[in-house]
């Protein structure tokens, strides 16, 4: 953008433009009615001195030469100067002599001023001629006076005006202009000082007042913004939990249904298969079936168990619970397996870590699926870590920087693994019944659904996070009541 002028540039210059044209006229007036002033002074001083009686001795002009011309046209010298008078002068006191009254020729650059005066009846003129630059002096000074006028009212007025338009016009306005700026920049606390001439104050406080406006307007629809942001988000969970409701009262239904229909029969075939296997005449091939079998049909009455967990209604028991002691446990009993011999499973607690509030079997059995999950995955490592959190977080803010907002009042664990991670098509399904990424045969589905069940049944939750390698599950749980912590700090085995 070009950049423009200032206002008191463009002020300074359209006032000296009317200061020079009104110093011009004066100056013209000036030379005008000068000459028209001096010529008469300068005249009558002339005439006063030729006729004096006596050799003068103030000239009024130093270096003037006096002739005295007769009647008879001829010339002497007065106070004994030598010399004559020039045709010039002749001629100018012949022209006084006939018209009785004293004359002034002004002379130019090349010719010298010249005056003619009449002294008595007999017809005798006193002719002076000044020195060569007197004319020029004489003719030059209102020239020179208007010049001098022209540049003090120049110089006066320059600095007159700028330091009046400055301090009155000019630095409101800067001030002004800054605080514009400093409330684009979302400073709505920029206020401008009322003073200057009349019309400025009036800008300021009427900027004042917008600026008072609009930040009470923009806090008003922060607020307002903040609380739709609130209530779409309450929407939005109360409706993915009516959706899941809605699932799990599917699935819980038809678990039910399935876990009393199927668990008799498979009872009575386990039973069978237990009979049958004590018979001593079987082969070695034949025990071999049945063990293969009896194995199958505990894996269906697990799998059966667990959809009867699924289904059945909440039986839970808080107290408070040590999350980092039970986390300790739940890492040796997975430690204590052989399939999991060469995962290194660690747990850390943070500091100042308050007791949860919680059922201590659910806690167990979310831990101990969460590990056991986490281990599958896992190349080498699995670690566990307790710290203090919150249980209400605002919408994309992290935990830490939910914990660093406000006073903790739950416990989280956190289970990391440093396996390929979740994939990012799975993420949305991985806490639904039956859905699981283990291999056919391998896996339920229903771990992570129970877990979360439980979590929420006891007032937390369990959370999938972003993690830099590997999965990261969260587990949430309500701090219980101020003062029980458990003792020390951060350790890890």
């Amino acid at each position: 953008m070009a950049r423009r002028s200032g206002l008191q540039a463009e002020v300074l210059a359209s006032l000296a433009l009317v200061m020079a044209a009104a110093t011009g006229v004066l100056a013209v007036v000036l030379v005008v009615s000068g000459e028209a002033v001096v010529r008469p002074l300068l005249a009558r001083a002339l005439t006063q001195e030729a006729r004096a009686r006596g050799p003068v001795l103030s000239p009024v002009v130093p270096g003037t030469e006096w002739w005295v011309v007769g009647p008879d046209g001829r010339s002497r010298p007065r106070d004994g100067a030598g010399g004559t008078a020039d045709a010039e002068a002749l001629a100018i006191a012949e022209e006084a002599r006939r018209s009785r009254a004293t004359l002034m020729r002004m002379g130019g650059a090349e010719d010298r001023l010249r005056v003619a005066v009449p002294l008595d009846a007999s017809g005798r003129v006193a002719v002076a001629t000044l020195p060569g630059d007197a004319s020029d002096r004489f003719e030059k000074a209102p020239r020179r006076i208007a010049l001098a006028v022209l540049v003090a009212d120049a110089l006066v007025f320059t600095v007159f005006g700028f330091t009046v338009l400055r301090r009155r016009l000019v630095l409101p306005l800067r001030r002004l202009r800054d605080a514009a700026e400093a409330v684009a920049a979302g400073d709505w606390a920029a206020r401008v000082p009322v003073e200057g001439a009349r019309e400025t104050a009036d800008l300021a406080e009427s900027f004042n007042t917008m600026t008072e406006t609009l930040e009470g307007r923009t806090e008003a629809l922060e607020k307002a913004v903040a609380e739709l942001r609130g209530a779409n988000r309450d929407l939005r969970r109360a409706r993915a939990g009516l959706d899941r409701a809605e699932r799990l009262a599917a699935v819980g239904s038809l678990a039910a249904g399935v876990a009393h229909e199927v668990g008799n029969p498979m009872g009575a075939i386990l039973a069978f298969l237990d009979l049958a296997g004590r018979d001593a005449g079987l082969s070695e091939e034949g025990r071999s079936h049945l063990e293969r079998a009896s194995r199958e049909g505990q894996r269906v009455r697990e799998i059966l168990r667990q959809l009867l967990d699924f289904s059945r209604p909440a039986r839970s028991s808080p107290r408070a619970v040590d999350l980092g002691a039970k986390a300790e446990e739940v890492a040796g009993l997975v430690r204590a397996q052989r399939r999991w011999a060469g995962i290194e499973v660690s747990v850390e607690r943070g500091e100042g870590v308050p007791v949860a509030w919680a059922d201590p079997g659910a806690v167990t059995q979310i831990l101990l699926n969460l590990v056991m999950n986490a281990c599958d995955a896992a190349r080498g490592r699995v670690r566990l870590r307790v710290d203090p959190a919150v249980l209400e977080m605002r919408r994309g803010e992290s935990a830490d920087a939910a914990a660093g907002r406000r006073a903790p009042d739950a416990v989280a664990c956190r289970v990391e693994d440093d396996g390929a991670g979740i994939p990012v098509e799975d993420r949305e399904r991985l806490f639904d019944p039956f859905f699981t990424t283990k291999d056919p045969g391998e896996g339920t589905g229903l771990g992570l659904a129970n877990a979360l069940r439980l979590a929420q049944e006891n007032g937390g939750s369990l959370d999938l996070l972003e993690g830099d390698e590997g999965a990261v599950f969260e587990l949430r749980l309500p701090a219980s009541a101020p003062g029980e912590r458990p003792s020390g700090g951060v350790r890890s085995t």
